[in-house]
């Protein structure tokens, strides 16, 4: 049984914070990539940052220097530290899991959401 469960969404103001955790189940975490994507209504999901097994972050142009990635594999949750958010990164934010061995066998696993409004 393979889960994946969102925290930490809510309401804030523009330029306020938010943090979002991942906690996963089933699964030997530390063995997983793992991504934030952002959807909103009408629109498709979308890439926000990811984080590598080894712990190596990328991130997409728009939230660069404001949001940050990371992991802790004891805890078997990744997470999402939100800063300066703009109205328009308002949305469903999803955690995603994601396994490979050599590119044969694969696995992704999504958790449920997590909403998030930016609005004065």
């Amino acid at each position: 049984q393979v889960q994946l469960t969102e925290s930490g969404g809510g309401s804030v103001q523009p330029g306020g914070s938010l943090r979002l955790s991942c906690a996963a189940s089933g699964i030997v975490f530390s063995r997983y990539a793992m991504g934030w994507y952002r959807q909103a209504p009408g629109k498709q999901r979308e890439l926000v940052a990811h984080i590598t097994r080894g712990g190596d972050s990328n991130y997409a142009d728009s939230v660069k220097g404001r949001f940050t990635i990371s992991r802790d594999n004891a805890k078997n949750s990744g997470y999402l530290q939100m800063n300066s958010l703009k109205p328009e990164e308002a949305g469903v934010y999803f955690c995603k899991a994601s396994y490979s061995d050599n590119g044969y066998y694969e696995r992704d696993c999504w958790g449920q959401g997590a909403q998030v409004t930016v609005s004065s």
